[in-house]
């Protein structure tokens, strides 16, 4: 009986290992925590697929449970924002919004979305009218059996000058403020075949930032993202131990990626074979040795007399087309991994590996565990990534379940997401909207839960990037730039009673810019909210919100804001 029970809990480890990474060979690609196999969050496009193991089965315990929730609304505030500290501005302003909030869950269908467009109207202090559109959302629809149609979207604002994403930045003037819009979608496949995991996969994502105001005077931008399309395609085919004492992958794919700033391009593609030996019910060891290669090219900006780079009227730099494209990263080669993965029980699992990509030494890992009212996931990655690609790769890592969490006051979306799978957070992509590539590495911790009648969560992490430009560019000296973002994101919330609800969150950033003459930035904010339910579809809402904000050079701030308005809910 004891030999039975240690053979299932052995089929049970490898089944997870091999489902888990069946499709995973688009992570061979990225440093991202949203893309890695490695990563921290419960998703992914492998995981999201097939879920693996036990989280394809919570998954259909989850369809069984069929639940449509589409509640269109629109809204009216009242706002003021008092600078605290320096010159004692107060300024007044009335917001008009409409959006939709969506949860849906069926047999073949899972979507989790917010969408808001904000417009503003000044009153007082000299606040100029202004609009916005922001949003996320992540769904999946099953077409087959095995076959799932994923995509995702991203509307927010971040900072013009891409000195970190800062989330009160836009309490105010509004000044120092772009729009970014990123949206992926594609296939993906994950089914036993014969005895074999086969899995498959093709990914599109598009990234476009609009600059509303340029930098401001005294401020050095790095080179300031615009648009770019990306491309991945992966499949891999395997078997898990039983005719072999182990269990093995083949796998490959292809990725590019094509900027418009510089005319950037990322071009890589890699083959490799991996094996999972179990040594214990609880244990196995991993390996994989494969050839990867990638290279990285973009053109000169155009240089003014003195051999300055000229930049348009949003601070981005002008394409030489007359020079031809140079490289800024070029690698091609033998890779390979080794690691381990520890599952001492359903709910907990640990893998940790080190191996040799891009002509260095790499480190990557995870931790999860999920009990019935909570989950923790914690992910370390390290790889080449950039902004666009990073988004794309972050969105496709989400649930596709959780509560979207809004800025009380400015409905601003907040980068990170806690529902009943899990969490996640776009935070250390949103760090920086340089156009650069980068070697990306860092870590990230998500933990979301309901308890007590209250539901938590929590996102922080670190992140590293250092650029990859041309040696011999005009712009070579922000070559090996090195940029460090740290991140913390609280969130908690409450049914008070049948009619009304409390929601309270937190903040932190802090971004270390490398760039010569950049400043370093951080920014923190706590804001409280309560709704009441007055007739119908009408509820009552009031928040406040106190933001604090400091760059190096500049005067810091204290802003304390306060709203009041109306939502009817259709």
């Amino acid at each position: 009986m004891r030999t039975k029970t240690t053979m299932r809990r052995v089929g049970t480890l490898a089944a997870l290992l091999l489902a888990g990474t069946a499709t995973s060979a688009h992570a061979q690609f990225s440093g991202d925590p949203g893309s890695s196999g490695d990563a921290p969050s419960a998703g992914g496009p492998a995981a999201s697929s097939s879920e693996g193991g036990r989280s394809e089965a919570r998954a259909e315990r989850r369809r069984a449970k069929k639940q449509v929730n589409v509640s269109p609304y629109l809204e009216v505030g009242q706002v003021l924002s008092a600078d605290l500290k320096g010159d004692g501005d107060v300024l007044t302003y009335t917001t008009l919004a409409a959006g939709v909030d969506a949860s849906i869950v069926t047999r073949r269908a899972e979507l989790a979305g917010s969408v808001r467009y904000e417009y503003r109207i000044g009153e007082s202090g000299g606040l100029g009218n202004s609009s916005s559109l922001s949003g996320l959302a992540r769904g999946r629809i099953e077409a087959a059996r095995g076959l799932n149609l994923e995509a995702g979207a991203l509307a927010t604002r971040t900072r013009a000058d891409g000195y970190g994403g800062d989330t009160g930045v836009f309490l105010r003037d509004g000044t120092n403020v772009s729009n970014l819009y990123s949206v992926y979608a594609g296939p993906t496949f994950a089914r036993r075949i014969g005895g074999l995991d086969v899995g498959a996969g093709y990914r599109f994502g598009y990234t476009k930032i609009d600059v509303d105001d340029p930098t401001p005077p005294g401020v050095t931008a790095q080179d300031i993202f615009d648009s770019s399309t990306n491309h991945v395609a992966w499949a891999s085919v395997g078997a898990r131990p039983g005719d072999l004492p182990f269990g093995w992958q083949v796998s490959g794919g292809y990725q590019r990626e094509d900027a418009s700033q510089l005319d950037q391009r990322y071009e890589g593609k890699f083959a490799r074979a991996d094996v999972t030996v179990p040594i214990g019910p609880t244990l196995a060891l991993l390996g994989g040795v494969g050839y990867e290669d990638i290279e990285i090219g973009q053109r000169d900006p155009v240089v003014d007399a003195n051999g300055v780079p000229v930049r348009d009227a949003n601070g981005r730099f002008i394409t030489d087309k007359s020079k031809p494209r140079e490289l800024s990263f070029d690698t091609d080669g033998l890779i390979w991994d080794a690691g381990v993965m520890w599952q001492p029980n359903r709910r907990t699992a640990l893998t940790a590996k080190v191996g040799r990509r891009y002509g260095d030494t790499i480190y990557t890992g995870s931790f999860t565990y999920r009990a019935n009212h909570a989950t923790l996931s914690v992910g370390v990655y390290d790889g080449l990534s950039s902004f666009a690609r990073g988004l794309s790769s972050g969105l496709a890592a989400l649930p596709t379940q959780f509560d979207p969490i809004r800025n009380p006051v400015d409905g601003s979306i907040n980068p990170c997401v806690f529902g009943d799978q899990g969490g996640g957070c776009l935070a250390n992509q949103l760090g920086n909207t340089t156009t650069a590539q980068f070697r990306n590495r860092g870590v990230q911790a998500v933990f979301s839960s309901r308890l007590g009648g209250w539901s938590y969560g929590v996102g922080a992490g670190y992140d590293r990037r250092k650029l990859l430009l041309p040696g011999l560019s005009a712009i070579s000296d922000l070559n090996g730039v090195i940029d460090e973002n740290y991140y913390l994101f609280l969130s908690a919330g409450r049914q008070l009673d049948r009619d009304s609800d409390l929601t309270l969150a937190a903040y932190y950033n802090y971004f270390d810019n490398g760039a010569p003459g950049a400043a370093n930035v951080q920014s923190a904010g706590v804001s409280a909210a309560y709704s009441r339910r007055l007739w119908r579809g009408l509820t009552g809402h009031a928040a406040a919100s106190l933001t604090a904000f400091d760059q190096e050079g500049f005067n810091s701030e204290l802003i304390g804001s306060a709203l009041v308005g109306m939502r009817y809910s259709f």
